[in-house]
């Protein structure tokens, strides 16, 4: 039986790409370690790492330099169960027009024989020279870059590129072709006359985003979502905020609605109920959700403050009223009387971490949460 190889560059795939002639200079690639476990378990794939070190063994980058960071490096790939079969590291200069140098395949000359199925064979890298590299070999490419740089592909590349993202969860699903543990991924926009939205969402994230709406402590809040909700989410909204704050604020509700819907998907494996009981200073915040598929609100709020900071406290309601109805879920917030920043910060944190809990998937289930067989 012919074994396929996954090739591997390091630097900028497993580890941030810079010169690593450190211990301090290792930064692994988020989600590096569950993916290439989820591949090596597999045993599809022989193990082939290729990589290009410039100038190693010169003054300005002596071997051990090299040498100590790579093998902290494989020591702890294998303590997550990564290992590989085999090691093609070339130390030329480009100036030294070396043979074995990426996209050069005068190192892999032994993928060649009759051993190797190079046709069904993976290069993973980071630069179009990975990509080039895999055309030279005969076999396909996977270019770790943001899907937005697809077009930077030059035509004679892309065949040989099969798939781009820089995303390591969803790497390893499509090589696994399994869509149960691919990321949960949306972008969308959001145009009317009143405002203009791009929110782009990943249910399966580290808690990591940016907010920019034009309204600070709105932009705060929604701070708060992102951070204790785990899902990364990029949010960018121009209002007509000459009229006032109403439009921004609801269709920004709409739209997160709107996008956690569509990431959630059939919901099969969800938890799909989220509850939170949260605590900040002289308030008690309480949240509970249900992605139902019915939309319905309950608000048991009384803030004694028309406005904190320029914000109007009556909107809050109606940025979750918005959500509640795109989303399509039953949505319950309370919280006790005192600090009106509290008040609502301590909504705003609740509801994230309830709808961590509602969105969290079981990887060994696509049971639906419900006996109707639809949600």
């Amino acid at each position: 039986m012919h074994e396929r190889v996954l090739f591997l560059d390091r630097d900028g795939i497993i580890v941030e790409e810079t010169q690593v002639d450190s211990l301090e200079k290792i930064r692994y690639i988020p989600g590096v370690f569950c993916a290439l476990s989820r591949l090596r378990a597999s045993g599809l794939w022989y193990f082939a790492m290729v990589s290009n070190q410039d100038g190693v063994g010169t003054p300005s980058f002596p071997q051990e330099a090299f040498d100590i960071p790579q093998q902290r490096i494989l020591e702890t790939l294998a303590g997550e169960g990564i290992f590989f079969d085999a090691l093609h590291i070339d130390f030329s200069l480009p100036s030294d027009n070396c043979p074995g140098r990426k996209p050069g395949i005068g190192m892999l000359g032994e993928y060649q024989g009759e051993k190797y199925d190079l046709e069904h064979s993976v290069v993973i890298g980071d630069r179009l020279t990975d990509v080039q590299l895999a055309k030279n070999l005969g076999c396909k490419a996977i270019w770790f870059a943001p899907p937005s740089r697809f077009a930077e592909l030059p035509e004679d590349l892309k065949e040989t590129c099969i798939h781009v993202s820089d995303n390591w969860a969803d790497v390893a699903s499509f090589l696994l072709d399994d869509s149960t543990l691919a990321p949960r991924l949306t972008r969308l926009e959001r145009k009317t006359k009143e405002t203009e939205i791009t929110l782009e969402l990943n249910l399966d994230g580290g808690g990591l985003g940016s907010v920019h709406t034009h309204l600070p402590f709105f932009d705060h809040m929604l701070e708060q979502v992102v951070r204790h909700s785990g899902c990364d989410m990029h949010v960018h909204a121009h209002g007509d905020l000459i009229v006032d704050e109403h439009h921004t604020v609801e269709d920004v509700g709409l739209a997160m609605g709107q996008a956690f819907r569509q990431a959630l998907g059939d919901k099969r494996g969800i938890s799909r109920y989220g509850f939170e009981l949260l605590p900040m200073d002289d308030v008690l915040a309480q949240v509970a959700i249900d992605f139902s598929g019915r939309p319905y609100l309950q608000w048991k709020v009384d803030f004694k403050r028309e406005y904190i900071g320029t914000f109007p406290t009556e909107m809050v309601e109606h940025f979750f009223k918005s959500f509640s109805d795109s989303a399509q879920c039953n949505l319950f917030l309370s919280v006790g009387e005192g600090n009106a920043h509290h008040q609502c910060e301590a909504l705003f944190k609740a509801f994230a971490r309830a709808l961590k809990k509602a969105v969290h998937r079981n990887p060994y289930s696509m049971e639906l949460p419900s006996t109707k067989g639809m949600l």
